[in-house]
């Protein structure tokens, strides 16, 4: 098949190749179904996207982007790229805006017929427990600015030496919960101001805190392992760096327009802003992320643990009847430093995943103790009707994709469009009719996310998984949803 002047190739099942062709420093690769490419030729600027990334000096092997694809800033929501540590760049439009979005689950010991009876006690008391909705704040006590800088050197190990969480949640983070280069020098006022209060808030938008059950296991050994049975309770979060997030964003794209100009680079979009990884800027911007990624591991520590307290007051139970625990904290918009096999050697690259997550392989040093013998823990949520998946990484994402897989179900429809579609419906009696309580900060951001808005994550999850990229391990379905 052709789009504009280029080849796209179907060179394995469901992953589709554009040969480097022009300016393009190395291919770009797709995951998707025959159908579901048709629909990116129609829509276009995710394939254009896909291809400028391809353009970036230092690219390595391929830009690739997953199933999930759709429009972003620079980069395709989806895309991924692995740019040389030494001669690469660093682009913040390959991280986004919301740095360090991504997911976290914990497990309880309830059942769905447990918390039936009280379903909708417990997300009356989620939704008056932590904070939603544009610009939402206070759910712990303003910090000072000195005290928000301790957070954002430290990450999540901040939120458990204030009481939110436990010592070892840390082995069940990325990265632990932190990024070690992160200097808050490096961050504006404004950013600072803007987090000041958002600590253990939810935000809009796509962000939600749900109550699933756990509907179906497809690996019962891995299953175990994670801890997770049929029928099971469980708790998805997914939220990110908040305002303090987005204001680094912005700050740096207009550091990185200025340096893309002062090095030379020649860049197919203004969007695409980079800055070479070693030079002054682009290490400014890799400290200031950190900070940004850790404000958002330390967010979702304390929204997990604000979660935990409202379930002890719902049900009147002890920690121990209620058997609380992290299962896994995944981010989905970052750029890290990794080392990886190309051309048969161990390089260092700089991998950006923006709207995609990590997915290492069983055996790999970086993954906790625990899943080992099975591999990363990969969380991919689907909208607020339907379902999310937990999977694992494996051996065959680290040869093809730098270690990453999908992140969602990917946008079908813009927030406008959906808008107009829930115009005139009662949504939350809709989403009750199937089963699914929500309580939400606006109705607009309910038609934004109605559930027509998305694609089927089941056909993004089962992509990744015949492509052996990252296998299934359970399906979960939700019971109930708080959003802004």
């Amino acid at each position: 098949m052709q789009f504009d002047s280029f080849q796209i190739n179907l060179i394995a099942e469901n992953l589709f190749e554009i040969p480097r062709t022009g300016p393009m420093l190395q291919p770009a690769r797709i995951y998707a179904t025959p159908q579901m490419m048709q629909s990116l030729l129609a829509e276009k600027e995710p394939i254009r996207q896909a291809i400028h990334v391809a353009q970036l000096p230092g690219i390595q092997k391929y830009s690739l982007a997953m199933p999930d694809i759709h429009w972003g800033y620079g980069f395709p929501i989806g895309g991924v790229a692995a740019t040389d540590w030494q001669e690469g760049v660093i682009s913040p439009g390959g991280v986004g805006y919301d740095i360090n979005c991504g997911v976290r689950l914990a497990s309880t010991s309830l059942t769905t017929e447990g918390v039936k009876a009280h379903l909708s006690s417990l997300i009356n008391h989620l939704f008056n427990t932590v904070p939603t909705g544009v610009g939402s704040s206070n759910a712990i006590k303003k910090l000072s600015k000195q005290e928000l800088k301790k957070l954002l050197i430290r990450g999540a190990s901040w939120a458990i030496e204030q009481g939110y969480g436990l010592r070892n949640d840390l082995d069940f983070i990325e990265e632990n919960g932190c990024l070690p280069d992160a200097n808050p020098d490096r961050v504006s006022e404004r950013a600072l101001e803007r987090g000041q209060s958002q600590v253990g808030t939810l935000g809009s938008g796509n962000h939600f805190l749900e109550i699933d059950r756990v509907d179906k296991i497809f690996d019962s050994r891995a299953a175990a392992v994670l801890g997770l049975f049929e029928d099971q309770v469980v708790v998805l979060i997914h939220t990110g760096s908040r305002g303090f997030g987005y204001q680094v964003c912005d700050d740096y794209l207009k550091v990185m327009g200025r340096a893309a100009e002062k090095y030379h680079l020649h860049l197919p979009d203004r969007q695409l802003a980079s800055a070479p990884v070693q030079s002054p800027e682009g290490q400014q911007y890799l400290q200031a992320m950190a900070c940004a990624a850790n404000f958002a591991w330390n967010n979702r520590q304390v929204i997990m643990s604000l979660a935990e307290d409202a379930f002890l007051r719902t049900f009147g139970i002890s920690p121990a009847e209620l058997g609380f625990h992290l299962i896994y904290d995944v981010s989905h918009n970052i750029a890290k430093k990794e080392t990886h096999r190309i051309d048969g050697k161990p390089t260092t690259v700089c991998v950006h995943r923006k709207g995609a997550t990590r997915a290492f392989p069983p055996g790999h040093p970086q993954i906790p103790t625990k899943y080992q013998t099975i591999g990363q823990p990969v969380l991919i949520p689907g909208d607020m009707a339907r379902y999310s998946f937990v999977c694992l990484g494996t051996e065959r994402a680290m040869e093809e994709t730098f270690g990453s897989t999908c992140h969602g179900a990917g946008r079908l429809l813009s927030r406008h469009k959906a808008k107009k579609l829930g115009r005139g419906r009662n949504l939350l009696k809709e989403l009750s009719g199937k089963g699914v309580l929500v309580q939400a900060r606006g109705m607009a951001t309910v038609a934004e996310e109605m559930p027509e808005a998305y694609k089927d994550v089941a056909d993004v999850v089962d992509i990744m998984h015949n492509s052996g990229i990252s296998t299934k391990v359970a399906r979960l379905k939700p019971l109930g949803v708080i959003k802004g």
